[in-house]
């Protein structure tokens, strides 16, 4: 799907699991992760990690990319800004709601590095 699509009705569908609903908000919050940042902060399994980027992507709300072994996951820099502000004020109200994993995250040893800029 086109993130020109995406609608209310296609943005709610895919965040409607407590899974990817903290993906999406993680991924606002950090500007990108890999596949095994979010497995460590959400205590989840690959395939589980995997299967609900797949769903975030194929509705528009993420972009993904490939460096060397790592594939990292970011919003999409073309949705919309009332998407972008959804997330935003959702990620800056419930903040107590993120900080278990969010502590998860920052305590992961070996985190994959990365460039400063995200192009």
């Amino acid at each position: 799907m086109q993130t020109e699509a995406i609608d209310p009705l296609t943005l709610f569908k895919c965040l409607a699991d407590e899974t990817r609903v903290r993906m999406a908000l993680l991924i606002a919050a950090e500007g990108e992760l890999c596949v095994c940042e979010l497995m460590a902060a959400l205590d989840d399994s690959q395939p589980k990690i995997s299967r609900h980027l797949a769903q975030l992507r194929s509705c528009g709300l993420l972009q993904d990319r490939r460096s060397g072994q790592w594939v990292y996951y970011r919003l999409h820099p073309e949705l919309p800004e009332w998407a972008e502000q959804v997330l935003a004020t959702t990620l800056q109200a419930n903040q107590p709601w993120l900080a278990q994993n969010r502590e998860k995250l920052n305590s992961m040893r070996n985190r994959p590095e990365r460039p400063i800029s995200c192009d």
